[in-house]
C-alpha cells in the first residue's frame, strides 16, 4: 500500500508540475557547444587562479551544481563513481575514504592519514581513516573539483594522491533569488527517502552587501534489517543543517565574506551487511553508530592590488563525532571456550581545528604568473575510548561489580600542527608554451596524551576478557586508574615539488608533462607502548609511522574540436610510492597501529570524452586503467603487515562511466529530457592477503569486492522556473559487494549499494 501511494504521488507530481531536465535545455546545449573560447568554458581554481579547465596542466574533473542535480549526486558516493581513477570506500554513512590512482593499502586506512585531501572551501576536512567524516550536503555549490595525482604544492601533506574541493556559492550582490529542491524516493516496498533543500539570496545594499542562506533536511529510511537488535530498516539516516554567507564589498578592490555552517548527520545504524544471514541483513548487539556534528566559521578577505590578488582565509571548525562499533567478531566462536563474547567500543571524539591560509596570486598579463602563500593548521582531538560489554551478557555469565556496561575507560587527546609556505611560478615563453615550477615546504608535529580519570576493571588481577572468554563468573572489585601520560612528539618536515611543461600547438589542444611529489604527515599511535592484555608476548604498539614519500610522472592532453562539440581529455601516469604508511594489526586482540613498509608502483591512464553529435543530444563517457603493486618488501615488513611482494593494492584495474541525454521540446514552453547514466567498477583487494604477525597464514578476512555496475534512468520536464524529474537508481538492483572491511572485529563486514530506488525530484529555480 505504501509503495502504491508513493507511485501515485510521483506520477501526479510529474504531470502537475512541468519538470527538470538537465543542466541545460537543447538550445543551451548548442550554445555551449558553439561557444568555444567564449564564456561557456568550465572555469576552475585548481591552481588558486581562475583558469579554463582545458588549460590547466592537471588531470581534473569538475561538476557544476546543475550536473550534480541532474544526476542526483548529493554526497561523496556519486562523485566517486563519476570520477575516472577514483574509488570511494564507503562502509556506511559518514565513514568515507577516497582512493585515487591505486594509492591505498586497503579501503579502511585505519590510523592513517587519508591519501586524498578533502576541502570544503578553504577547510581541509579529511582526517585519519577510522574516524567519522561528515558526508556534506551538495546543494547550492558552485562546483566540485577532483584533482588527481599528488597536489602537495598547493594543498598540503594530505593530498598524497589527489584533492577534492567543494566550493560553495557566494552571495549575489545584485539580485534577490530563491531555489528549492525536493527529492522523494522509495526503496523496496516500505523504505521512503526524503530530501529537502532550499536557498534564499537577499541583497541588503545594492552592489555592496548580500546574504545567502541555505537549509537542508534528509530523512532516509534504511533498507537493512538488524537481526541482532531486532530493528527493521535499521540503517536510517537523519541529516540536517544549513549555512549562511554574508558578502560585503565596500570597494571594487576589497571584499569580505563571512560564512557559518552547521550539519548534524545521524545514521541510526551501520550499512554493512552479513550476506550469510540473507539479503539486506546485518547483525550487532547494539547499533553501530557513526554520527557527526560539524560547525564551521570562516572569514575570507580578498583585496585586489594592481598586480595581484591577496586572499586571507581564517577557518574554525568544531566537530563532535560518535564512533560506536560492535567488536564481537574479534573473538570468533571456537577461538576460546567462552567465545564469542559481548565486546564493543563506544568512542566519543571532539575536534577543534583552526586553519589560516594567506596567499597572493598575480593578475597582470605578462610572461610571469605566480602564487605564493602560507598555511597554518592547529588541531586538538579528544577521544574517549569506552570498552563495553552488554548488561544481558554480564548477567548471563555472572560477571558483576561493574558500575555500568563499561569495563575499561580510556581518555585521550592529541595535538597536531602544520605550518607551511608554498609557491608556484609560471613563465610563458609564448601563448603556445609555458613552464611551471612549484614547491611547498612544511613542518608537521603530532603528540598524543593519556588523561587521568579512566580505569581498567579487574578481579584478582584478571580482566573482563579473561573471565568472559573462559566463561568463568567474577566480581570486578578493582578499578585500576590510568595515570596521565605524555606520548612521544612526532615531527616531520619535508618539501613537495612540482615541475610542469605545457605545450599548446593550437587553440583546441593543450598537452602537458608534470613531475610532482607528495607525502603524508607522521602518525602517532594513540596506544603507543601498550602491551596486549590477551598475550603479553605479542607486539608492543610502536610510537607511530614516519612520513611516506611519493613521486609522480604524468603526461596528458586536453582537446576541444568542432566548435566544442567534441572534447577529449586523457592522462598517463607512473607513480613510485616508498616508505608506505600502512596499517598493522596485533594478532591477539586486533589492536591497530600505524607503521611503514617497503614500496609500490602504480601506473595507468584515464580519459574523459564528451560529444554533442546533434542538437539536444549529449554523450559523455570516461574510464581508467590502473596497475598498482607492492614492489619492495622486507621479510620483517611482510610479517608485521601481512603484505606480499607483487600483491595488487586496493584499487580496481578497470573502471568507467557513461552518460547520455536527449533534450527536446514537449511544447513551446516545456522542455523535456531523457537520460541514462551508468558506472562500472572492477573488483579489487580488501587488504593485504596474510595475517599480520603470521606471514605464512592467509588472512581469514581477506577478500575481493565484486565487479559491479550501477545504472540510473531519468525523465524530466521543465517549464520556466518549475521542474520535475522521475528517476530510477540502481535499475539492475545490483547487490554486489562494493566494500569489504579488512578487519576481523566486525561480524557484518560487507558494503553494498542501496537497492533499486524509484523517485521524483521537484525543483524551483534550478
Amino acid at each position: 500500500m505504501r509503495a502504491k501511494l508513493f507511485a501515485s504521488a510521483c506520477a501526479g507530481a510529474l504531470f502537475a508540475v512541468p519538470a527538470s531536465v538537465a543542466a541545460q535545455d537543447a538550445g543551451e546545449t548548442v550554445a555551449q557547444a558553439e561557444g568555444e573560447g567564449a564564456g561557456n568554458d568550465i572555469i576552475v581554481t585548481a591552481t588558486r587562479r581562475a583558469e579554463r579547465i582545458q588549460d590547466v596542466p592537471i588531470s581534473i574533473s569538475a561538476f557544476s551544481q546543475e550536473e550534480l542535480t541532474e544526476k542526483g549526486i548529493v554526497g561523496y558516493e556519486g562523485i566517486g563513481r563519476e570520477t575516472p581513477g577514483v574509488v570511494l570506500n564507503k562502509p556506511t554513512a559518514n565513514f568515507n575514504n577516497f582512493t585515487a590512482r591505486g594509492i591505498a593499502t586497503n579501503g579502511y586506512n585505519a590510523n592513517l592519514q587519508s591519501s586524498v585531501a578533502i576541502y570544503i572551501d578553504e577547510l581541509p576536512v579529511s582526517t585519519i581513516g577510522n574516524t567519522t567524516v561528515v558526508d556534506p550536503n551538495l546543494f547550492d555549490v558552485e562546483r566540485v573539483e577532483f584533482l588527481r595525482g599528488p597536489q602537495g604544492t598547493l594543498f598540503g601533506s594530505g593530498s598524497l594522491s589527489g584533492a577534492m574541493r567543494i566550493l560553495q556559492k557566494s552571495p549575489d550582490l545584485n539580485d534577490f533569488d530563491t531555489a528549492a529542491l525536493v527529492d522523494l524516493g522509495l526503496t523496496g516496498s516500505d523504505s521512503v527517502r526524503q530530501r529537502y533543500n532550499a536557498m534564499v539570496n537577499v541583497p541588503l545594499i545594492d552592489d555592496k552587501l548580500a546574504l545567502r542562506v541555505v537549509g537542508f533536511y534528509r530523512d532516509e529510511e534504511g533498507y537493512l534489517d538488524n537481526v541482532g537488535t531486532g530493528v527493521k530498516n535499521s540503517n536510517t539516516l537523519i541529516d540536517y543543517g544549513g549555512r549562511a554567507t554574508l558578502l560585503w564589498k565596500p570597494t571594487d578592490r576589497l571584499s569580505i565574506k563571512l560564512l557559518g555552517s552547521y550539519e548534524y548527520s545521524n545514521p541510526k545504524d551501520s550499512s554493512l551487511t552479513s550476506p550469510g544471514l540473507g539479503r539486506n541483513k546485518r547483525i550487532s548487539d547494539e547499533p553501530d553508530r557513526f554520527t557527526g556534528k560539524q560547525l564551521i566559521a570562516n572569514a575570507t578577505i580578498d583585496y585586489e592590488f594592481d598586480f595581484a590578488k591577496l586572499t586571507s582565509s581564517s577557518t574554525y571548525s568544531d566537530f563532535d563525532q560518535r564512533f560506536y562499533v560492535d567488536l564481537a567478531g574479534t573473538f570468533a566462536p571456537g577461538s576460546f571456550p567462552g567465545a564469542p563474547i559481548a565486546f564493543g567500543l563506544d568512542a566519543d571524539g571532539r575536534d577543534k581545528v583552526f586553519v589560516q591560509e594567506t596567499r597572493l596570486a598575480s593578475t597582470l598579463d605578462g610572461p610571469f604568473e605566480f602564487v605564493v602563500g602560507g598555511f597554518y593548521l592547529d588541531r586538538r582531538r579528544d577521544v574517549d575510548f569506552l570498552y563495553r560489554s552488554n548488561p544481558d551478557f554480564l548477567a548471563q555469565r555472572g560477571l558483576t561489580g561493574l558500575p555500568d556496561k563499561y569495563f575499561q575507560k580510556l581518555y585521550t587527546h592529541s595535538k597536531s600542527t602544520e605550518i607551511a609556505g608554498f609557491g608556484e611560478l609560471t613563465y610563458r615563453f609564448s601563448d603556445k608554451f609555458w613552464l611551471t615550477g612549484g614547491m611547498r615546504y612544511g613542518e608537521t608535529a603530532a603528540q598524543s596524551f593519556t588523561e587521568a580519570g579512566g580505569y581498567l576493571a579487574t578481579a584478582f588481577g584478571f580482566s573482563y576478557y579473561d573471565y568472559a572468554l573462559l566463561g568463568i563468573p567474577a566480581n570486578f572489585n578493582t578499578f585500576t586508574p590510568y595515570a596521565a601520560a605524555e606520548g612521544i612528539k612526532a615531527k616531520g618536515s619535508k618539501p613537495s615539488w612540482k615541475a610542469s611543461a605545457t605545450f599548446k600547438p593550437s587553440e583546441t589542444l593543450t598537452t602537458y608533462a608534470t613531475f610532482s611529489t607528495g607525502f603524508r604527515a607522521p602518525i602517532v599511535n594513540a596506544r603507543a607502548g601498550a602491551a596486549s592484555l590477551v598475550d603479553p608476548n605479542d607486539i608492543i604498539i610502536p610510537f607511530g609511522a614516519t612520513s611516506d614519500s611519493l613521486k609522480s610522472y604524468e603526461i596528458g592532453a586536453k582537446g576541444r574540436w568542432l566548435g566544442g562539440r567534441v572534447s577529449i581529455n586523457t592522462a598517463f601516469y607512473l607513480i613510485d610510492w616508498s616508505n608506505i604508511q600502512a596499517q598493522a594489526n596485533r594478532v591477539s586482540d586486533s589492536v591497530q597501529f600505524a607503521t611503514n613498509i617497503g614500496a609500490a608502483r602504480s601506473k595507468g591512464f584515464e580519459f574523459e570524452v564528451n560529444v554533442v553529435p546533434a542538437t539536444g543530444v549529449s554523450i559523455g563517457f570516461n574510464g581508467a586503467y590502473n596497475d598498482a603493486k607492492i614492489t619492495k618488501l622486507s621479510a620483517a615488513e611482510a610479517a608485521i603487515s601481512g603484505a606480499v611482494l607483487g600483491h595488487r593494492l586496493s584499487a580496481p584495474r578497470i573502471q568507467g562511466s557513461a552518460y547520455m541525454s536527449y533534450n527536446f521540446k514537449l511544447a513551446s514552453d516545456i522542455d523535456a529530457m531523457l537520460a541514462v547514466n551508468a558506472q562500472h567498477i572492477g573488483a579489487y583487494n580488501s587488504s593485504f592477503p596474510n595475517t599480520p604477525g603470521r606471514p605464512t597464514v592467509p588472512l581469514s578476512t581477506f577478500g575481493k569486492t565484486d565487479a559491479y555496475s550501477n545504472v540510473n534512468l531519468s525523465l524530466g520536464l521543465k517549464k520556466g522556473d518549475l521542474s520535475a524529474q522521475l528517476y530510477v537508481e540502481n535499475v539492475l538492483d545490483d547487490h554486489s559487494i562494493t566494500y569489504i572491511h579488512p578487519e576481523a572485529f566486525l561480524v557484518s563486514r560487507f558494503g553494498t549499494m542501496r537497492p533499486r530506488t524509484f523517485g521524483i525530484r521537484l525543483g524551483y529555480s534550478l
